[in-house]
């Protein structure tokens, strides 16, 4: 079962899992978490991260991309796009997998939640203010934080031998943590498109009680936005060859 493409497939599907189940816990009537607010949303999703991160290197994966953008930018960066397809296939699959497993897990808690919009938020993100240029130059902004910054940790100039072992983990989801609280108020940070479209796909297809619309005229945002700022960061890495 090890192979790069079941690495990113197992990995993301982990992180989308804890990722859109701190959503849940936070979001659902009658969790024990309900309510508990944006510092819990923020780090479970950090946590969310290392967990994928570590899952995916066990399985296989020694990049531990879990993200399209983050694997646009690495195949612009090295000039190599042998892969990309089929890594993009691995992260949209293990997302929707982990979407779903999520609802499964909360499944008493979908019928006596009476928001739809709530439940939709749960697998997925939208503008916190509907303005299309902003959300999306707000996708892009943050996910060329996250491929910076991660180039950043890992690069000579940081150190010759990168970070000790087992840290390099943890500071991409520090990383992460970090771009939810300073970046995500304003759209829910997706910065992955495989983290809003699997999870929307699942919430279109599953029968949740209630659930509502998937939202798909804001869909393309979370997709494109990332994409475009994983391409220009890749660029950047390119020509700078950390």
């Amino acid at each position: 079962m090890h192979s790069v493409w079941f690495g990113e497939f197992i990995g993301t599907l982990v992180l989308i899992l804890l990722g859109n189940g701190v959503n849940a816990g936070v979001t659902l009537r009658k969790s024990y978490a309900a309510d508990a607010g944006w510092m819990v949303v923020t780090t479970g999703w950090a946590i969310a991260v290392l967990c994928g991160v570590l899952v995916a290197q066990a399985f296989g994966s020694h990049g531990a991309n879990l993200n399209p953008a983050i694997t646009l930018a690495s195949a612009i960066s090295n000039d190599n796009y042998s892969q990309l397809l089929s890594l993009w296939s691995a992260q949209t699959l293990g997302a929707i997998c982990g979407a779903a497993l999520m609802a499964l897990h909360y499944a008493p808690h979908w019928s006596i939640t009476p928001d739809p919009a709530a439940k939709l938020g749960v697998f997925c993100t939208n503008g916190a203010i509907r303005h299309p240029v902003s959300n999306f130059a707000g996708e892009v902004i943050g996910t060329m934080v996250l491929v910076i910054v991660a180039g950043a940790i890992f690069s000579h100039g940081v150190s010759n031998d990168g970070p000790a072992a087992g840290m390099g983990q943890w500071l991409v989801g520090s990383l992460v943590w970090g771009i939810g609280l300073s970046l995500g108020g304003t759209t829910g940070y997706a910065i992955n498109p495989a983290r809003d479209l699997g999870p929307r796909l699942a919430h279109a297809l599953l029968p949740i009680p209630g659930k509502g619309g998937s939202n798909w005229t804001y869909a393309a945002i979370p997709v494109f936005g990332p994409l475009t700022g994983g391409a220009l960061a890749g660029v950047l890495l390119h020509f700078a060859k950390l």
